[in-house]
Order: C-alpha cells, then structure tokens, then sequence
C-alpha cells in the first residue's frame, strides 16, 4: 500500500484486505469492537494498516489515527492480537492524544495481525454472502483464546472455524445474533458461556443497477461506488465501451429491454435508476422491475411523464396496484436544489441511501436520540450493557 487512504468506502476496505492476503503482507487489522458515548464510527468499522504505517480505513474522524499506527507496530512485533480502550471524552484527558478535537467517546479497538483466518470473510463478502464473522475477545475459562476466530453461514445455519474446533464455540447461543447481525450488516459484543465474542456482521453490499449510457450517469455510478453499493451499467445500445465510460462501475452490460431479466438478478438486495431517457426503454425496464418487486425504481424525468407511461401500460392491458408503485420513486431523487450533473447524482443516491436505511430523509438536527440506531439483538446471547 501507498499512502493514508483513511476516508474509502467499506468495500474498497474489504478488496484491500483480500488483496494484502494476496500478497502475504505483514498489515494489522484494526476493528472499533465497542463505544459508549459519542464517537464517529461504530463498532465494526476497520482500518488496514501496512508495516510503512500506510493504509486504508478509519476508525474515528483522526483522533486515533496516527496512535494506532503506533500500536500496530507493536502488535505487528509481537504477533500477538491487542485489545486497547481509548478515553476520548471531553476533559483533562482531552489532550492526552494532543487533539483536544471533539471526539466524545470511550472507544475500544482490537488491533490484530492479519492472517489466512480472514480469508473466508473477504470472499463472502466478494461473493455476495452474508456472513457473521466472530472473534474471541476474551476467552473466559474456556479453551478459546483471544484472537480465535470462526464464522457463522446464516444461510445453513452453520459454525465454522478455519484454524481450530468448531465444537469448542457456542454454535447454538450464537445462531440468532449471528443470523441477525449478518443481515443487517451490523457488530456487536456478546458473551455467551463466560466468553466475551466480537460479532461482526458483514452482509452483501445493495446492488445499484443504473440503466442508461448518458453522460448523467457517470457521476450517479461514481458516488454510488463510494456510497458502498455494487454498481452496475446496463446499456440498450452496443456502440458504446461502457467499462471505459463509466469506470467506477462493478461490471456494465448491454442487453434489450425485453431481455434483461435474463442477465440482470433482481432481488431484494437490487435497487435500480431508470435514466435511459429514451420512452419506449424506459417504460419497458420499469414493467419489468415492478414485476421483479424490487425494493427501489428510480425514474428520471418528470411527473407526467410517468402518467404516459401509465396510460401506455393501461392500454396494453397492464394496470398496477398500488402498493407495486410504492417502491417506484419518480422524479427520482430527493428535493437538495440545484441542477448540475453531480448535484443531481448526489439526490439521487441519497434517495436510494435512505430507503436502503429505511430512513425518512430530513435534518439531523430536528432527529431525537442517537444519530445511529442502536444494536438490539437477542437478549439471550447476554449482550453486555452499554
């Protein structure tokens, strides 16, 4: 790695991780395991670093950065996993880091040598896999120690531990926070059987499927890939590279209205922006996402000219109910202002953001409580208090 790339999406985190096991690198891993208070990121947030002091990632807004390049040199000497707590509260102790920046929080942080045993993570997250990875912070009186790692399949409903014995982890008091954690993508501690166990919830990054070759949708592509969304370009039209035009895509596609069912998965992981700007394309690629009931249409242009496409349906025979036009969003986009190509692009994958988050989009300051939502899974796995 060159360079401190700290502000990167969550899935180029991920590559870069897959990547330096490529490479058999010497990189620590740093993951924010829990926080009281304020604090910028939350748990489950990674940082990559290299035995330069380089890497990608944050865990906090730069108050920790560079200490934890400190302490990644050590964990890298010692070979060993580090669970360090920070005390960033407001205080005398605000200076200890020679910040005094704000970063109001107790954070706790496992710093660890990367190794094979990630391995399976990076390729279900590649493969588009939910998957809980589960990590050994404390050990109890048990066999487990720091460090160990195993991972739950909500999918079989399996356990399993690339470097040691399945049957020593508490495969059954795990399933249902696992299974929930891995979906909703989120981290939590639990302790269960005396064990404290990190569980990080890693679920397949939502789909944005933009349909249409425009140069509007390039900037769409491009902040949707930092947003954290699989991005893919399907073009109508064969004449144009689409990899070349639009490079922040995942993978672009050319196909026929009628047929893109065939090379196009919809499911309810998929979110889609109609902006092919072309009336007959459009209503066609509408129809067939309706159908696929996927969770989010996005139609570019105006109000009325969904109504002739209505009208169009309705005298091929097509009528739809009301709750299949729930999820279609014309004109897409959120009410932001402005009117360059970028600006458009950025209420556009806001829109997408907050119906991914199930948000109702507004100010955060007339939001009560915490920014974040908080974790709440199964009382029985014994999360500890916050």
């Amino acid at each position: 790695m060159t360079g401190r790339n700290w502000s990167v999406p969550e899935t180029e985190v991920v590559q870069r991780i897959r990547d330096r096991l490529d490479a058999a690198g010497t990189d620590v891993l740093a993951t924010v395991v829990d926080i009281e208070g304020n604090a910028y990121r939350r748990p489950g947030a990674k940082m990559l670093l290299d035995a330069d002091g380089d890497g990608v990632g944050s865990i906090t807004a730069g108050c920790l950065e560079d200490e934890l390049v400190r302490v990644a040199d050590e964990v890298r000497a010692a070979g060993e996993p580090r669970l360090v707590t920070y005390d960033l509260m407001e205080g005398e102790d605000e200076e200890v880091w020679g910040l005094g920046v704000g970063c109001n929080g107790v954070i706790e942080v496992l710093l660890e040598p990367l190794t094979e045993t990630y391995r399976p993570a990076v390729e279900a997250f590649g493969d588009g896999r939910d998957v809980a990875v589960v990590t050994v912070l404390d050990g109890g009186s048990g066999s487990l120690e720091r460090g160990d790692r195993a991972y739950y399949d909500p999918a079989g409903g399996t356990l399993s531990a690339p470097d040691g014995d399945a049957a020593a982890w508490p495969t059954d008091a795990l399933a249902a926070p696992a299974a929930e954690l891995a979906e909703r993508g989120r981290a939590d501690t639990v302790t269960v059987d005396g064990a404290t166990l990190f569980v990080d919830g890693l679920s397949a990054p939502p789909e944005l499927v933009v349909f249409g070759t425009g140069h509007d949708v390039g900037p769409v592509t491009e902040l949707a890939a930092k947003n954290d969304f699989r991005v893919t370009v399907v073009g109508f039209r064969g004449a144009v590279d689409l990899a070349e035009r639009f490079p922040a895509a995942d993978r672009t596609l050319t196909t026929s209205p009628g047929s893109l069912t065939e090379v196009v998965d919809l499911d309810d992981n998929t979110y889609a922006v109609v902006m092919t700007h072309n009336f007959v394309d459009d209503r066609l690629t509408v129809e067939a996402l309706l159908d696929a009931a996927v969770p989010y249409v996005g139609l570019m242009g105006p109000r009325e000219r969904f109504d002739q496409m209505r009208d169009a349906f309705a005298e091929e025979g097509r009528t739809f109910a009301d709750a299949e036009l729930s999820t279609l969003y014309t004109p897409v986009g959120l009410d932001l202002g402005g009117g360059s190509p970028y600006q458009i692009a950025h209420s556009i994958v806001a829109e997408v953001l907050a119906v991914v988050n199930d948000r109702t989009p507004r100010h955060l300051k007339t939001r009560e409580g915490p920014i974040h939502n908080r974790v709440d899974v199964d009382a029985d796995a014994g999360v500890p208090p916050r």
